[in-house]
């Protein structure tokens, strides 16, 4: 991250952790500045003056190895609150003197019960008795370091917390920044107020004008042609720099044929009427699906889709005079599960369409005033800047479209299919007053067929599945219990109304271990 002149911030070292990031997003939200680092870069801070407090990520590194990740013991002595999480805990207790043991039958993974051994600032209206938890782990720590004391346990861990309040470290071995764990947030909420005595000074809204400046200081009087899809981080990009350079910003519209069934046109209209922007339409629907044709790899769909679009975007910059930037709307999710931004040994998920699909060499320079926000705060800059709540509030939509919702070869009757599909699913949950109440919701087309009987004749059509979750970030997600009648209301219509498709199955699987997206 790369927020400017905080005099009350806090660090996240990062050990590379999928959900480190959540860590930084939950502080935030508590109204406190964070800063996410790699161990080796600490030696960056000489001195510790306006950090109020250290917090060391999980990770999927063991300490038990010979060369397992770490950080300079003497930042330890500089009385600064330490909170480690996970592999956080297990290193702090590594560091001094405690016994960590790798096992691979005691592991937790998933929801555990926490009891409360003694009591500690850390679990102030946390921990009564018991509690919830989320466990990722296969190390623990099994022997107490000195200095610290127990506070909690679980079956499996029975060092689950432990402090050593004279020199304000606190680790434990669960994750309180997943939604998984029942009022993790509390454990932030008790490091930051209670022990880092920090004080909220941070909102997503008083970030506008950083980046509006930013975003003039950076591009001067150069153009920036914009990547326009209609979904919110791409219109909060656009709402955003239109109000740096005004009229240096030409926002393109690419028809890819992978939109869903009528968004194009919408989108344009609202874009140049109501907001006045200068929007172009490209129809590379042809191109797109050629150079998709045949191809069912979906990491090779995405490299294809990731490069095309370079591609228009470059040959249409070439059009205009002074014009060195492409912008586009890439989120801190979207970093995390693509590669680790801050060079930690994250493991990788996915490329997404705007990390890993891009191509390595680039005529133009990329403008991401989104990359350090999570969809929840961007929403909150949507709604400062005026974008309307259709927009501000729709469901995330991939930047490779229905590409990756049709899992296989793509072909133009497969999309219409799909398109038919996805807008009867949408409408329903717009008409019956669950839209609202699901973080994303879509339908996509399984690379397989099946028997039915349709009119006393036998079909051999596709499957549509259907996946509804809720979700704070998206970073984790648990799916949707759609009402039976609304399932049996749904699958009737899309069978009725969509012809090819024969068969209609409902996603019940949560992120982890599953992705909220097929591919």
């Amino acid at each position: 991250m790369q927020f400017h002149n905080h005099k009350d911030k806090v660090l996240i070292i990062d050990f590379g952790s999928q959900v480190t990031k959540l860590i930084a997003r939950r502080i935030r939200e508590l109204g406190v500045y964070s800063e996410i680092i790699t161990p080796r870069n600490l030696i960056k801070f000489k001195n510790f003056t306006n950090i109020k407090g250290l917090i060391l990520s999980g990770g999927p590194s063991t300490v038990t190895s010979t060369n397992f990740q770490s950080v300079p013991k003497d930042i330890f002595e500089k009385k600064i609150p330490i909170l480690g999480i996970c592999y956080g805990l297990q290193l702090i207790a590594k560091i001094f003197g405690g016994k960590i043991k790798s096992s691979k039958k005691k592991r937790e993974f998933g929801r555990a019960i926490l009891i409360k051994q003694n009591t500690s600032l850390l679990t102030k209206n946390f921990l009564n008795n018991k509690r919830i938890v989320w466990m990722s782990h296969e190390d623990a720590v099994v022997r107490l370091p000195k200095k610290f004391k127990l506070i909690a346990s679980t079956k499996e861990s029975k060092l689950t917390i432990i402090e050593n309040t004279k020199d304000k470290i606190y680790g434990v071995q669960f994750h309180p920044e997943v939604t998984h764990t029942d009022k993790g947030k509390q454990i932030f909420k008790n490091f930051l107020f209670l022990i880092c005595k920090i004080k909220r000074k941070w909102s997503a809204t008083s970030q506008k004008k950083r980046l509006i400046n930013e975003i003039k200081n950076n591009v001067k009087k150069d153009k920036v042609i914009c990547a326009l899809s209609g979904g919110v981080d791409s219109s909060v990009v656009a709402l955003l720099i239109n109000k740096a350079i005004k009229k240096n910003l030409i926002c393109i519209m690419v028809d890819t044929g992978l939109m869903r069934k009528n968004e194009f046109k919408y989108t344009y209209k609202i874009f140049k009427n109501k907001y006045k922007l200068n929007v172009k339409l490209i129809n590379a629907s042809k191109l797109f699906l050629n150079k998709l044709k045949n191809i069912s790899n979906p990491e090779k769909k995405r490299k294809i889709i990731g490069n095309l679009f370079i591609k228009v975007f470059e040959n249409e910059s070439k059009k205009y005079k002074n014009l060195k930037f492409l912008a586009q709307g890439t989120l801190y999710p979207d970093l995390i599960e693509s590669k680790s931004s801050t060079g930690s040994k994250t493991s990788i998920i996915k490329s997404h369409h705007n990390v890993g699909g891009l191509p390595k060499k680039m005529n133009l320079k990329l403008v991401e005033p989104l990359k350090d926000f999570f969809k929840d705060e961007v929403r909150i800059l949507g709604k400062s800047l005026g974008l309307i709540k259709n927009i501000n509030f729709k469901h995330p939509f991939p930047g490779p479209g229905l590409a990756i919702r049709i899992l296989g070869n793509i072909t133009p009757e497969r999309i219409k299919i799909l398109q038919e599909a996805d807008c009867i699913f949408i409408n329903e949950l717009v008409k019956t007053g669950l839209y609202n109440k699901i973080w994303q919701a879509y339908a996509a087309l399984l690379p397989i067929k099946t028997v039915g009987v349709m009119g006393d004749t036998r079909t051999y059509e596709n499957i549509c599945l259907l996946r509804a979750v809720t979700s704070e970030d998206g970073m984790t997600a648990d799916y949707f219990s759609l009402p039976k009648n609304f399932v049996d209301n749904i699958s009737n219509k899309i069978i009725n109304n969509v012809k090819g498709i024969n068969r209609v199955v409902y996603d019940i699987t949560s992120k982890p271990p599953s992705t909220i997206e097929l591919e």
